[in-house]
């Protein structure tokens, strides 16, 4: 039977739920004693009464069993005081029924915040308050606190507050103590059954379901201890840690330092150690500082400096612990003989060349052949005993001369280990065996006769089912022993999401040891559970403020905490500038209200039933303004209050009586809108008043000819703006001038106004254009445009003003390279013409010979008539007129080739 305390209300620690105290501090412990009478104590209110119900005796016993109770209600009474008392002042309830409430005391730490502070109370204490090592054993903490989160990875089911756990030393993950049980008991029974010869004989390992750490058979868990493993089968308290024991942890920390977690018992792996030790840098050279036990590794910035295993140089790293590094620079180093040298690294200087050694043996005759080496060759290997190549005769005969063969037969074994060769003692490998023996398959269903040194497989295929009892051997000339299954699983996890990675095997498939996060809906909150589980968890509750954005004209929404759907609707003042005034709506905000749908669709008949109103969610615009204005008339003539909505401008139906622009008349229209002036005078009139119709009649400025424009008006009259159209100096364009400039410019600004800005057209006595814009009378004769001069023979060319060119003669004279030039020319076309003269004699001769040869012989009577008739050739008759160009063209050519070479 349950104690009082737990009977009526679970005390008050369950009824308040935050760890306060308030009056007697009774029922905060729970009750574990009971009368051994068989009466039953019951617990009321505050717990300062109690009745006792006995059975039926005589009065002597009731009274002495009635004080007897009474005075043991008494010393039970002090006792739970007393620990309720201590409780109340150190401890804090972790009960599992308030995970879904609202945890937050008044001063800003929940009841799990105020449990997680006592559990870090002693490591605090260590570190001066500095907890920042703990947020890995914070997470595991909030986990164990926390409904649902901490989930069996083998049946996929929450671990509760009142079941036997066991926790993994690799990854510290929690698993039913009968599941572990079981997992281990299977994965031994699969591992020893895979082989007929091993089963049951051997103590397989198991491993942990998520990190495959291996345990013997003698580690699997047969008794539900805490985390600490100090206390088995711990009662469940709601005052303390779920599985936990509420001492110090006292766990010796990773790596091992020499002291002792300093923590309550908790899951998860130990924090940091916290203690402060004095330790020197890595290198050992400065002083010893005070330090945390977890980071006393530190260094001092400087450099080694110690000796390297090459004696030749000093370490430059900074301080560091263990060996130094191989040296990196490069020396001079000898081989292991001598011979050679080369660079190596400091590091290795051991190297063999790849001479061979040469030194002669101690038998005279042979030379070690033996690649680099140190040390002493050796004897000569010819030396002493030998024995014949089968190794039945033994002889001694000097190293010189090579053992001969014994004549008898090998004998030696060959490579099947069952015959031996058969020939004569010989040197070298023996044979392969040939002898024909009859051979078994592998498999023991066929013999053949075949060759020793063959092996015998048949073409059968295994049928046998592998070790994973679902796929078959298929091998050749399977012995039997078939080898284990060496395709993918595949089969889907019990998460539904993945397949199994594993090699093809026989019974269930390991779980799924991948984890998923399941966050709330700003994501600052996670739990993570095993995969397949985030669809059934329930998300973990958010003390965060909604991250979402506001859907409203607002730029924040009302404080509320993170959480799924859609946020409530906005009830801030709307606070926009309303239209057509600058007024601040002062509704609440309207921009998403239901609205009952208008689309009214007409029914096909009577049998059809009108479908429930819609709503739609819209922005409603902003009610009317209904702030009083104070608004004047059109004509500011009275002021009114007008509802700021429903303001705007009135007449007064009384007339303007503004003065007019020309200062002589007033406006005479009914009271309208006036656009104020620039000087502020109310009594002057507007655009929109009357305009004065009569015309201005002052006099205009002196050679004005135009009458001034504008209506009757007040002051001077404008300047006048019309333009003249006026020829320019050099009559060739039309310029339009303002008459005021033209009026007010003197007789240089008249000359400006009245040129074209174009150049001037006008030609000079000497052919060129004149240079000057557009003027008034005659060019002047300074031509400054710059023309070419030649000298007589034409070689030498110079610019200059065309009004030089016309005052000075002789400006370009030929020098003496011209003059030689021309020399050269001369002589060239004589000498031409002589050759010309002796061609045409050397041909006039010829002609003649040959005319003289064809005559020869003939009549004189016919010669006479012959010479008459013969006439003049066309070379001879017109050789005057040719040779006068051609030596002029050679003569103009030899000049221009002149002038290139000089230019």
């Amino acid at each position: 039977m349950e104690p009082a305390w737990r009977q009526q209300g679970r005390g008050r620690g369950r009824g308040q739920g935050r760890g306060q105290t308030t009056g007697d501090p009774i029922g905060l412990r729970p009750q574990r004693d009971v009368p051994k009478d068989g009466g039953v104590w019951s617990g009321k209110g505050r717990g300062g009464q109690a009745v006792t119900t006995a059975p039926k005796t005589d009065n002597m016993e009731v009274q002495s069993k009635v004080a007897s109770s009474q005075s043991r209600f008494d010393e039970i009474r002090k006792s739970n005081q007393a620990a309720a008392q201590r409780f109340a002042e150190a401890q804090y309830s972790s009960s599992s029924e308030d995970d879904d409430e609202d945890e937050e005391a008044s001063d800003g730490l929940g009841k799990r915040g105020k449990i997680l502070e006592s559990t870090f109370t002693s490591y605090a204490s260590q570190t001066g308050g500095d907890v920042t090592d703990l947020e890995r054993t914070r997470q595991y903490l909030n986990e164990a606190f926390q409904s649902g989160a901490i989930t069996c990875l083998i049946c996929i089911a929450s671990v509760k507050r009142t079941q036997a756990v066991w926790s993994c030393v690799g990854c510290y993950c929690i698993f039913h103590i009968p599941c572990i049980q079981k997992w281990a008991k299977d994965s031994i029974f699969l591992v020893s059954s895979i082989t007929d010869e091993d089963f049951g004989k051997k103590d397989h390992p198991w491993p942990c379901p998520k990190c495959r750490h291996e345990y013997t058979p003698q580690e699997t868990p047969s008794r539900y201890h805490c985390y600490c493993g100090k206390e088995a089968d711990p009662v469940p308290d709601p005052w303390l840690l779920p599985h936990s024991c509420g001492q110090v942890c006292d766990r010796e920390f990773k790596p091992p330092c020499g002291h002792h977690c300093l923590l309550l018992c908790h899951p998860g792996p130990c924090p940091p150690c916290p203690k402060m030790v004095s330790v020197s840098c890595l290198c050992g050279k400065s002083q010893p500082v005070p330090r945390r036990c977890s980071a006393k590794a530190w260094t001092c910035r400087q450099l080694c400096g110690r000796p390297l295993p090459c004696r030749q140089h000093t370490c430059n790293n900074t301080c560091h612990s263990g060996e130094c590094e191989p040296c990196p620079r490069v020396s001079v180093q000898k081989c292991v003989c001598g011979r050679k040298e080369a660079e190596r690294q400091c590091a290795e200087p051991t190297w063999h060349c790849d001479q061979v050694c040469g030194r002669p043996l101690p038998c005279g005759n042979h030379t070690c052949e033996r690649v680099c080496h140190d040390g002493v060759c050796g004897e000569c290997p010819r030396a002493g005993n030998r024995l014949c190549p089968c190794g039945k005769t033994k002889c001694v005969l000097p190293c010189t001369a090579d053992v001969p063969t014994c004549g008898d037969t090998c004998e030696k074994k060959l490579d099947c280990g069952l015959h031996t060769c058969s020939m004569r003692c010989h040197r070298g490998p023996c044979e392969t065996c040939r002898q024909e023996v009859e051979k078994q398959c592998r498999c023991g269903r066929y013999t053949r006769r075949m060759p020793c040194h063959k092996e015998y497989l048949c073409e059968s295929k295994c049928n046998q089912t592998r070790s994973c009892k679902r796929h078959q051997c298929k091998r050749k000339c399977c012995p039997g022993n078939c080898p284990p299954c060496d395709q993918s699983c595949g089969r889907t996890l019990g998460c539904r999401n993945h397949k199994c990675p594993s090699i093809c095997h026989q019974g269930s498939c390991y779980p799924c040891p991948e984890m998923v996060e399941v966050k709330c809906q700003c994501g600052s909150t996670s739990l993570s559970v095993p995969c397949g589980r985030e669809k059934s968890t329930k998300p973990p509750r958010c003390k965060e403020l909604c991250r979402k954005p506001p859907t409203c004209h607002h730029p924040s929404r009302e404080r509320h905490r993170c959480h799924f759907g859609p946020c409530p609707p906005c009830k801030q003042p709307c606070q926009l500038a309303l239209p057509d005034c600058a007024h601040l709506c002062p509704a609440p905000c309207h921009d998403q209200i239901m609205v009952k749908s208008s689309d009214k669709t007409q029914l096909a008949g009577p049998w059809e039933q009108p479908s429930a109103p819609a709503f739609v969610c819209k922005a409603l615009p902003c009610p009317p303004c209904q702030v009083p204005i104070p608004t004047a008339c059109l004509g500011e003539h009275e002021v009114s209050p007008v509802p700021c909505h429903a303001r705007g401008p009135f007449s007064c139906k009384r007339a303007c009586g503004r003065t007019l622009t020309c200062g002589n008349h007033s406006c005479t229209l009914e009271c309208h809108s006036v656009t104020p002036s620039l000087s502020g005078d109310r009594t002057e009139a507007g655009k929109e008043c009357l305009q004065c119709e009569e015309g201005c009649s002052k006099p205009r400025p002196a050679g004005c000819p135009h009458p001034c424009s504008l209506p009757c008006h007040r002051g001077n009259c404008p300047p006048c703006t019309q333009m003249i159209r006026l020829r320019c100096h050099c009559k060739i364009s039309a310029v339009f001038i303002e008459c005021l400039k033209l009026c007010s410019a003197d007789d240089e600004g008249k000359k400006l106004l009245t040129s074209c800005k174009n150049q001037c057209p006008k030609q000079l006595s000497c052919g060129h254009r004149c240079k000057e814009l557009c003027h008034p009378g005659d060019c002047e004769e300074n031509c400054s445009q710059k023309v070419k001069v030649r000298c007589p023979c034409k070689r030498i060319k110079k610019e200059f003003p065309c009004s030089r060119t016309r005052q000075e003669e002789d400006l370009v004279v030929c020098d003496d390279t011209c003059r030689e030039i021309q020399r050269k020319a001369a002589e060239a076309q004589e000498a031409e013409e002589r050759a010309a003269q002796e061609e045409e004699r050397r041909k006039q001769q010829a002609e003649l010979e040959a005319f003289e040869k064809r005559h020869k012989g003939r009549k004189r009577k016919n010669r006479r008539n012959t010479e008459a008739e013969t006439e003049e050739g066309v070379w001879l008759k017109y050789r005057k007129y040719l040779l006068v160009p051609v030596c002029g063209v050679l003569l103009a050519m030899g000049t221009y080739y002149l002038l290139l070479q000089t230019n």
